[in-house]
């Protein structure tokens, strides 16, 4: 390998080949970018992150509660990770992931965010499908308190509520998935969701079917490489207070 391009990482899952690498873009003075591939599609990059931390900015925002039990769902590169422990009011932070390989960059040190998230006493990695926990109230998110509750959600895990890693992930972005979600969060708690498509009526509709208020927020950010702005969705929707 040139000292370029590295393949740090690459693991067979259950949802395909799974690979981090590091390479440097020669177009943008060398700097460093760590991708994550699943198969031969894009997962993320450490190149576009601003939605990733609007996820957290803006779902957190929306919390009124003095201080704040988080649960994000899907690790990535841990950009919303960081941003939601940024915010003072943060007390605990839950990282679910499916892929024990993603949480193993971060506690290896693979990642630039690892250090971070495993230096702060507030977060802890859960090994654990995100959507099958969501779908279990009973349980809960918290493998060491069952039943727990949090006062936010944020969700980066599919590419949108329409295009899904995984086709059984689809019953979550329904209004009866949404509901068992729902069931997890105190009253007047948030559930963020990102989303690389443009905002969805039908998603906002189920979304309102559920929680007392849902809006969906079109974030934009300079793409260099494209040399113009892109534009993701951060949906974030409110459970009515006590």
């Amino acid at each position: 390998m040139s000292a370029d391009f590295a393949e740090l990482d690459y693991r067979q899952t259950p949802l395909g080949e799974l690979t981090l690498r590091r390479r440097r873009v020669a177009a943008l003075d060398g700097l460093e970018v760590f991708e994550v591939k699943l198969g031969d599609a894009f997962l993320m990059s450490s190149l576009f992150h601003e939605v990733e931390v609007a996820l957290a900015d803006l779902g957190l925002a929306a919390v009124t509660a003095a201080e704040m039990d988080v649960v994000v769902g899907g690790l990535g590169l841990g950009y919303t990770a960081v941003a939601a422990l940024k915010n003072p009011a943060v007390r605990s932070l839950l990282v679910v992931d499916a892929l024990d390989a993603v949480i193993e960059w971060h506690e290896r040190g693979l990642v630039p965010l690892g250090r971070v998230l495993t230096g702060d006493a507030r977060c802890r990695f859960v090994h654990g499908d995100f959507f099958a926990l969501a779908a279990a109230p009973e349980q809960g998110f918290d493998d060491t308190q069952t039943g727990r509750k949090f006062h936010a959600v944020l969700l980066d895990i599919d590419h949108s509520p329409r295009n899904l890693l995984h086709a059984r992930h689809g019953v979550f972005y329904e209004a009866d998935g949404l509901r068992q979600l729902a069931a997890q969060l105190h009253p007047g708690g948030v559930f963020a969701l990102w989303s690389d498509d443009p905002p969805d009526e039908d998603f906002l509709a189920a979304l309102c079917a559920v929680f007392a208020t849902a809006n969906a927020q079109v974030v934009r950010f300079f793409n260099p490489l494209l040399e113009r702005d892109s534009a993701s969705t951060v949906y974030v929707a409110g459970k009515a207070a006590a």
